[in-house]
């Protein structure tokens, strides 16, 4: 019951939050951005049923500088409900989370929401995430378990790196095939070293490879507009009197 009042809040988040957003984004300067780079593992893929266990984030601005880290273990409340293919993944395993130190889910809400504060200072702050609806989704249904609002937190709009990697000609959504044509090396895939930072790591280093190829191919484009401007003067006769 609990999961689903969060799923329900959750849905009024995202269709009833105010449609003044996108006038608000516009009146907010770069440098009062803060890109929330978050990943997250769970016990499976529904969010309404299945449960956060590992959690990353990296805070950075808008050049993908970053502001600061945080990593947590989560025990889940319900680990009977684990997906053998969640498993695979992350490895998880309540004997293993214990003895690394993993906590009970309030106690991660209260340190993520201290590390929130101390990052964000005060500035907008945009959820930036691989497959963001995904990390999106399980976020919002912890905090709103725990008596947290997801818009308290963070920007109505987020941000999701394949799609930015799409938008720049990059015709893959696999991690790894993202990576590759960035020339970066792919996250990891060792269950137990595959965690909530190593994705958002992951995440960081491609955003800034977005970034960078961006900037490469506005210079190519100005460089190549200057060029076609420029008066041609191969083939043109001169003047006599010009040649004087």
């Amino acid at each position: 019951m609990r999961r689903m009042s969060s799923l329900i809040h959750l849905i009024f988040v995202l269709f009833a939050a105010p449609f003044a957003a996108a006038q608000e984004a516009t009146s907010i300067a770069p440098q009062d951005w803060v890109l929330a780079h978050i990943d997250v593992e769970t016990t499976g893929l529904d969010p309404a049923f299945h449960e956060m266990v590992d959690m990353g984030a990296i805070y950075t601005d808008l050049q993908g500088r970053e502001l600061g880290r945080f990593h947590i273990r989560i025990l889940p409340t319900h680990p009977e409900r684990l997906d053998p293919g969640a498993k695979a993944v992350n490895g998880f395993d309540p004997v293993i989370w214990r003895a690394t130190g993993a906590v009970e889910e309030p106690e991660a809400v209260r340190q993520f929401l201290a590390f929130h504060g101390r990052a964000a200072q005060s500035r907008a702050v945009l959820l930036t995430a691989y497959n963001s609806w995904f990390d999106h989704a399980f976020l919002s249904a912890l905090l709103a378990e725990h008596g947290q609002s997801w818009r308290g937190l963070f920007h109505y709009h987020v941000l999701d790196v394949p799609s930015m990697a799409w938008g720049l000609g990059i015709r893959d959504l696999r991690g790894a095939g993202v990576a590759a044509r960035l020339g970066l090396p792919a996250e990891t895939s060792v269950p137990l070293d595959h965690t909530g930072l190593t994705g958002a790591l992951f995440n960081v280093d491609v955003y800034r490879a977005l970034v960078a190829a961006q900037a490469e191919a506005q210079a190519e484009a100005q460089a190549e507009a200057q060029a076609e401007a420029k008066p041609r003067l191969d083939g043109v006769a001169i003047k006599p009197e010009l040649a004087r």
